[in-house]
Formats: C-alpha cells, sequence, structure tokens
C-alpha cells in the first residue's frame, strides 16, 4: 500500500470545510430545512417526490409493478426532486422525510394523508397495501424480508463506501478504495451464491426483495454503476448478470427506471410522471434502450 501523509483527527471535530468532491455542497452536519418550498400535489391518491438513483428507481418500479397487476389505485404522481440542487431541503420535502434523502412518499387515499420515507419502508408499505410482491407465507414472508433489509444495511457500502471513494472523492485513497472494493465483492458473491440456488432472491417469486436490490447491484453487474465493471470484475458473477438481465426484460421495470430520470440517453428519461400515457411518447424501441 502506498504511504500518505497521516492524519490525526482532532479532540473535537468541527465543520470548517466542505467535504469535497461530487456532492459537497449539499453535505452538512445538521438536519432541517434550509428553504421554506412547498411541495406540488397531483390528481392521484400516490404523491411521490424523487429521482432516478437506485434508491428511487426502486420504487417506481414498484409502482408501475403494481399497475400492470391492475391495481389501479396504484396510480401516481411522480415529482422531481433534484438533490443536487439541495431541493431534498425545502420545508415541503423535510414535512414529508426529515431525513431529506429521496425518495418520499404521502399516501393521500385516506382521510388522513400518511407519509412514507425510506425506500424499503415505502415498498413494504406498498406492498401491504395492496397486498402483492410481498408473500403470506411465514418463512417465504421472512426470506423476502431478510433479503430486503439485506439491501438497506449492505448498499451503503457499495454507494456511501466504493461508490464515494472509487468515484467521487477528491482524493484517491488506496485503503478505502480497497477495503469497500473487497465488501463489494463480498456481497456480489453473497447474491451470486443465492441466485445460483433460486430464480429470486426470495425463491420461486419476483418480490420486493428484487425490486429493491436490483437498481443497485444489478446496475453494478451490468456495468451501471461507478464505472468500475472492470476494476470489480463484474462477470465474475455470472448468476447475478443471469437475474439482473431477467428482470430487467420486464417492461414495469423499464417504465420505473425512466420515471423521474435527468441523466443518460434522452431516450431514457421522462422527468415526471403524471398519467401512464406519459410513457406514449416514448417507443417501445426507446424503452428497450433503458434495460
Amino acid at each position: 500500500m502506498t504511504s500518505s501523509t497521516e492524519y490525526t483527527p482532532p479532540k473535537v471535530w468541527s465543520w470548517t470545510k466542505e467535504s469535497g468532491g461530487r456532492f459537497a455542497s449539499i453535505n452538512r452536519p445538521i438536519s432541517g430545512p434550509t428553504h421554506d418550498k412547498g411541495l406540488p400535489v397531483g390528481k392521484h391518491p400516490l404523491q411521490l417526490y424523487s429521482l432516478a438513483t437506485p434508491n428511487g428507481v426502486k420504487v417506481t418500479v414498484m409502482l408501475e409493478e403494481l399497475l400492470a397487476r391492475g391495481h389501479k389505485g396504484a396510480e401516481y404522481d411522480a415529482w422531481l426532486i433534484k438533490i443536487g440542487d439541495g431541493e431534498q431541503f425545502g420545508s415541503g420535502f423535510v414535512a414529508i422525510n426529515p431525513n431529506s434523502k429521496i425518495p418520499a412518499l404521502m399516501d393521500r387515499s385516506g382521510p388522513k394523508p400518511i407519509r412514507v420515507f425510506e425506500s424499503g419502508a415505502i415498498l413494504v408499505y406498498l406492498a401491504e397495501k395492496f397486498g402483492a410482491f410481498l408473500p403470506t407465507e411465514a418463512a417465504a414472508r421472512a426470506e423476502c424480508l431478510s433479503w430486503l433489509f439485506w439491501q438497506m444495511g449492505a448498499a451503503p457500502y457499495l454507494g456511501g463506501g466504493f461508490g464515494h471513494f472509487y468515484a467521487y472523492a477528491p482524493l484517491k485513497i488506496e485503503y478505502a478504495i480497497d477495503r469497500f472494493a473487497m465488501e463489494v465483492k463480498r456481497q456480489m458473491d453473497v447474491l451470486d451464491r443465492r441466485l445460483a440456488e433460486s430464480e429470486y432472491l426470495a425463491g420461486d417469486a419476483y418480490t420486493i426483495a428484487d425490486m429493491a436490490v436490483w437498481p443497485w447491484y444489478g446496475g453494478l453487474a451490468k456495468g451501471l454503476q461507478y464505472d468500475a465493471a472492470e476494476f470489480l470484475q463484474v462477470h465474475e458473477y455470472t448468476h447475478v448478470i443471469r437475474w439482473a438481465d431477467q428482470i430487467a426484460k420486464r417492461p414495469a421495470v423499464q417504465r420505473g427506471r425512466m420515471v423521474n430520470r435527468i441523466t443518460g440517453d434522452p431516450a431514457s428519461q421522462l422527468h415526471e410522471r403524471h398519467d401512464a400515457s406519459d410513457f406514449e411518447t416514448k417507443t417501445q424501441d426507446k424503452l428497450q434502450a433503458v434495460s
């Protein structure tokens, strides 16, 4: 390992400078709103405020899958939250999610609006609300929830750990990159071994566990995360790649991945979604471009 100037932490840490790297301008050690700004409300009971990061894609895929199954109550408005501009710190958004992270959901279908934040919580909430994509039999339900919460605990090592130090940090720190690359490869091996014995993560059925894991680890397997496919040798994880390809072919997944997307091929972007007809301007060929 190459040496670098040793850093000695002060006795008391203080916020005296930006953290550096991409997203430095929106990182801060305090919570709460930075400005007053309400949120728009559309015509549907479900109001989603999000961006097509892996965490945001989980929820739009779930909503599109519910609609594909005929759950008309899952119609939704998806409003764009530009986290690079700090829109998640507006007073309206913070009122829904005090943690100021996308996605955030308001369910206005009942007499009193219900807020739901954290992507895993939103998936469980919607699965229970519509009785879909979450098994009811005890063992199958436990398996599904175990993989869902595995993702919630594991992905920060992929995103905030490996992704930050490999792709975004202003300095390339060998120790940090090695540490998190090792953990990400271990996680991919966990998934690969599971998917060698099971079609989907929770068993034979496609569930919210797959919807949660696919945007992060399926994206990594297909070279869509951090331009790190060669570095991490993701081709080794053949069962993850099989599973990732299988899910990517689902029309609801293709639609869900487009919603609130503002990067990449313009054909893959639908900045806001307020009705199923919003996809009509996207041809089937363009839909296939996002898989």
